[in-house]
């Protein structure tokens, strides 16, 4: 009797968490027992990573103190610096893998798979992870890169070595938003990725490399990116109708609406939906946020009754775009968001580890004859 086959592993439990839990009919998101929608409206990207790491909100003085281990651990060695100068003309996602793996050779705790070691090296990760892309995309332009600002909170130090100038108030809490609302997202392409590599006792940058590499794929990080692409096609909203019309009837789809897990609105995107149009307003471009309203409200509605809704990458691109922001960074940022979400898959993983190893159903010829070369006509 032939093995049920299930194509994706879809709705294949792996394991059991304590990370995130999602409920794609509802559209409801928890981080460690959070709504999402209570973590991006009152707390903030540091205090997001804490809970992911440690498990608990911090205190007034337990986030002091970790705010301030980030804030030490921005600065990354001269010799990466030099090898993303040699890497300076890739793709910025290609160039953050490079860095993840170049800072494994600088890294004391590289092959402790500890849980308390682990989550050291998630906490350099992720307050290095900035420094790589910010500093790629200068010497890409040719500039000096920026040393981190201590002065500065998490979201504003990556525009500030991005840019060369601090941020406003509010363009870096749109960021912070964005940073947690990216978080985690429990076993999707990329964390399942970080822990196959994990389950193997595979070291934390190993994993976090694997995890970029995953997320590069257009079928998973690089939505938002293409949401963006689509909108400047269409160039201004009179366009929307018959722009939509061409790529439905042609085969193509509207990108950031759908989700394998979520068969109602992504309870992300709400909270990037508003911030779109706000910045657009700010910014003397509200015809971003016009088309993208379009193709949610007018093109789009008739495929809900099959679950297909706007996701959390939609309105992303708009942001990033209205910020200065060039879109082959957009991955980049999702991946910067990502790194403690991929490290709390890693440590449950290590903390109670199988080798994950599916089976594939073979489907090929069998007990083929074999001939020699010189007899192969």
């Amino acid at each position: 009797m032939a093995p049920e086959i299930m194509k994706g592993l879809k709705d294949v439990y792996l394991d059991t968490t304590e990370s995130s839990f999602i409920d794609g009919q509802e559209g409801k998101l928890l981080y460690r027992g959070y709504n999402i929608h209570d973590l991006a409206e009152k707390s903030t990207f540091e205090e997001v990573i804490y809970l992911l790491l440690y498990g608990a909100l911090p205190t007034v003085s337990q986030l002091q103190e970790f705010d301030g281990i980030l804030r030490a651990n921005r600065i990354i060695p001269d010799e990466v610096i030099q090898i993303l100068d040699l890497v300076k003309t890739s793709h910025p996602i290609d160039a953050l893998r490079t860095g993840i793996s170049a800072l494994a050779a600088f890294d004391s705790d590289v092959n402790d798979n500890s849980e308390e070691a682990t989550i050291r090296k998630a906490v350099r990760l992720t307050a290095m992870g900035p420094t790589l892309v910010a500093t790629h995309h200068r010497l890409r332009q040719g500039l000096e890169p920026m040393a981190p600002n201590p002065n500065l909170n998490h979201s504003g130090n990556f525009m500030y070595m991005l840019f060369g100038e601090e941020p406003d108030e509010e363009t870096t809490k749109l960021l912070d938003v964005d940073f947690i609302l990216h978080a985690e997202h429990g076993a999707n392409a990329s964390a399942f990725g970080a822990r196959v590599a994990a389950s193997t006792l595979s070291d934390l940058h190993s994993a976090v490399v694997t995890g970029v590499g995953v997320l590069k794929g257009p079928a998973h990080g690089g939505a938002a990116e293409e949401v963006m692409k689509m909108a400047l096609d269409i160039g201004n909203p009179e366009n929307a109708e018959e722009y939509a019309r061409k790529l439905l009837d042609s085969g193509g789809r509207i990108m950031g609406f759908g989700h394998r897990v979520y068969k109602a609105e992504d309870p992300r995107a709400r909270h990037l939906r508003e911030r779109s149009r706000k910045l657009g307003e700010k910014m003397g471009h509200p015809e971003w946020f016009q088309i993208l309203t379009y193709l949610e409200d007018k093109v789009m509605v008739p495929y809900r009754s099959r679950g297909i809704f706007v996701n959390v990458d939609f309105f992303a691109g708009s942001i990033y775009y209205l910020l200065g922001i060039p879109d082959d960074l957009f991955i980049s940022i999702f991946a910067l968001g990502r790194i403690p979400g991929w490290a709390l898959q890693c440590i449950e993983q290590y903390n109670d580890n199988m080798l994950i190893r599916p089976l594939l159903e073979y489907s090929g010829k069998m007990d083929l004859e074999f001939i020699p070369i010189e007899q192969r006509g």
